[in-house]
């Protein structure tokens, strides 16, 4: 039977220590856990031990010990192709902070929300803000959910959602906000000739002058345009419009085999047509050229804070000011879920902005 030892914290209020000890074919497994109250710290060594009853879980702790950074790792290794690059990095950052050399069975809320307010020694960034560390928080959370179950590393999710509950109340998590901007037309048309000036001084760079005009009217991302395949597109025909199958589409539930039929509005096909068929993917370049490419020419530019991923915003706002109903933009856009759409439900306009747009694709 477990025990508890009360110990004082630095303000002085009780903390209690909970301490168990369990052997079993001549091992024995000791782990102990610090609570802020008595009756929380009783019911973690009534879990633990229930938990210690099965012989994978107890094998597991008598194990080598097992950290929060190799439950990251195995959680890359196994999850790796379809986690994107995005959560990728943030569990590298995280791997590089003090908790991923915590033991697992070590773990508490407490230790949880001391790493959300230090999460900045990891990622250079100065003063992050909510919604960032909520992201950190989030992709952790994703290891504690399958940790234990997978492979029996002692990771405990109720401590997580724990810390989740008091980061929320403290508000130092929270989502982030919905972005809404919109590329003008005049930032437009200097992205597009400083491009095609680009263009002709470096014929091999990438077209971006095509992409970024894809982007807007397809919809498509970044990452979903790299992968576009001659063999996935079907021009349109007297019965079907064209259409492009868009590979590992972003979804929260799945993302690497989640393909996805979306159609094409007649510029975006044109901009497809006059592409070179000289390899497997239409567009051939990776996003890292892509982006770079972008947000360089913003810089030198002066635009401020437009991102690629806006041209997409753009294009989808621009379906519902041509009059075009949620399904319909749905087919091109590819969301799965219509409520996804609603927050372009304020959009009353009915216009063409790019009605006579020079670089309107014909």
């Amino acid at each position: 039977m477990g025990t508890i030892v009360t110990r004082p914290r630095k303000d002085g209020k009780p903390s209690y220590l909970a301490q168990i000890a369990k052997r079993q074919d001549g091992h024995t497994v000791r782990e102990n856990r610090t609570f802020r109250d008595h009756k929380t710290a009783r019911a973690w060594i009534r879990q633990r031990e229930a938990e210690l009853d099965n012989p994978k879980i107890f094998r597991a702790a008598t194990g080598p010990t097992r950290t929060v950074g190799d439950a990251i790792g195995r959680y890359t290794e196994e999850y790796g192709g379809e986690i994107g690059r995005t959560k990728a990095a943030c569990l590298a950052a995280i791997q590089r902070h003090a908790i991923a050399g915590m033991a697992c069975a070590n773990v508490s809320s407490e230790d949880i929300v001391a790493f959300a307010r230090t999460i900045s020694t990891v990622t250079g960034l100065t003063n992050p803000g909510p919604s960032t560390i909520n992201n950190y928080i989030s992709h952790l959370a994703s290891v504690f959910a399958i940790a234990k179950k997978a492979w029996g590393y002692p990771l405990d999710p109720e401590a997580m959602s724990d810390a989740v509950f008091v980061l929320r109340k403290q508000q130092a998590i929270a989502k982030s906000n919905k972005r809404d901007r919109r590329p003008s037309l005049t930032e437009l048309d200097c992205l597009l000739n400083h491009f095609g000036e680009r263009q002709q001084r470096a014929p091999r760079s990438a077209p971006m002058v095509d992409i970024v005009l894809f982007a807007l009217f397809s919809t498509r991302r970044m990452e979903e345009i790299t992968r576009l395949r001659w063999t996935d597109y079907e021009a349109a025909t007297d019965k079907h419009s064209a259409r492009v199958l868009v590979r590992d589409m972003k979804n929260p539930g799945a993302k690497r085999g989640n393909d996805v039929w979306c159609e094409l509005p007649p510029e975006a096909e044109a901009v497809l047509a006059r592409q070179p068929r000289g390899g497997d993917t239409i567009f051939p370049f990776t996003t890292d050229a892509i982006g770079a490419a972008f947000t360089r020419a913003c810089k030198l530019l002066g635009i401020e804070d437009l991102h690629f991923h806006d041209l997409r915003h753009e294009g989808v706002s621009r379906l519902f000011e041509a009059g075009w109903n949620i399904p319909h933009v749905a087919l091109v856009s590819g969301h799965r879920s219509w409520a996804s759409l609603q927050r372009y439900g304020h959009i009353r306009e009915r216009d063409d902005k790019f009605s006579g747009w020079k670089w309107r694709p014909a």
